[in-house]
């Protein structure tokens, strides 16, 4: 009787075990979902588009609430909200997560993808280039050549890019890539930002895919805003731990995003 009791008393032991595991686990996943939510999101980078401010092999938290929140703000954009709640205006230069409408043509939400570009027009804004230099309400932005950075291609090449200082009118500054400035989007006409829309480009100016492609961003696509590098690494996963020492950017570890 005793050992048929000890084994009643194992099994309902470990009965209790397993339960309390799944509880701590589904407890953690909750309170990771309502961070990632309301709070912050990590996000990693996998092209060089916004290069020099943001490099391949970046991860970043991006701010949930700095914007106030809309259905793209709830893991899968499970269609919670119709529109946008405690809603704050991005400013110019802001760098934001946003969801590329698939219908961008008619400028509607849809689910897209995310991306990663620079707020540079805001709602009302009259947007265009001209030979690479952005024009906004008809004054040209200042930008002041820095250097020449050197950057080694897949095939062996060296590619000679410049980098400029760009201004902007409420006074951010920050750094860009423009290899050159007759490209097949260095100059597009005129385009009026929606209401409720922003025009958004990537600091690498000859190597973005932003609104000179995709159109005006809706605000109910915004996502939240870029905040800081927590980590970053050449090529290796933030998983693969013994490769660190080697491939660890730790020079971009904990930047504040400009």
């Amino acid at each position: 009787m005793k050992k048929e009791n000890k084994k009643k008393e194992d099994y309902f032991m470990s009965i209790d075990w397993f339960i309390s595991n799944v509880k701590t686990i589904f407890y953690a996943i909750l309170i990771a979902l309502f961070i990632r939510t309301f709070f912050f999101q990590p996000f990693f980078i996998p092209s060089s588009s916004m290069e020099p401010t943001l490099v391949i092999g970046d991860r970043l938290f991006v701010s949930k609430y700095k914007y106030g929140y809309s259905r793209h703000s709830f893991p899968l954009s499970i269609n919670l909200l119709n529109d946008r709640i405690f809603f704050d205006n991005p400013e110019r230069g802001d760098v934001i997560v946003f969801k590329v409408p698939l219908n961008s043509n008619e400028n509607k939400d849809s689910f897209g993808v995310d991306y990663i570009k620079r707020v540079i027009g805001l709602p009302g804004d009259n947007i265009k280039m001209k030979n690479g230099k952005i024009i906004i309400n008809d004054k040209e932005i200042k930008r002041k050549k820095l250097r020449t950075d050197q950057k080694l291609l897949s095939n062996g090449k060296i590619l000679e890019i410049r980098v400029f200082l760009e201004f902007l009118p409420n006074g951010k500054s920050y750094e860009i890539y423009d290899i050159y400035d007759d490209g097949p989007s260095d100059n597009f006409n005129t385009i009026t930002v929606p209401p409720n829309s922003y025009f958004v480009l990537g600091d690498n100016r000859d190597n973005s895919k932003d609104s000179r492609f995709v159109g005006p961003i809706p605000k109910v696509n915004l996502v939240g805003k870029a905040e800081i590098i927590f980590f970053s690494t050449k090529g290796s996963t933030i998983l693969e731990f013994w490769k660190w020492p080697f491939e660890l950017q730790y020079k971009r570890l904990f930047n504040l995003i400009r």
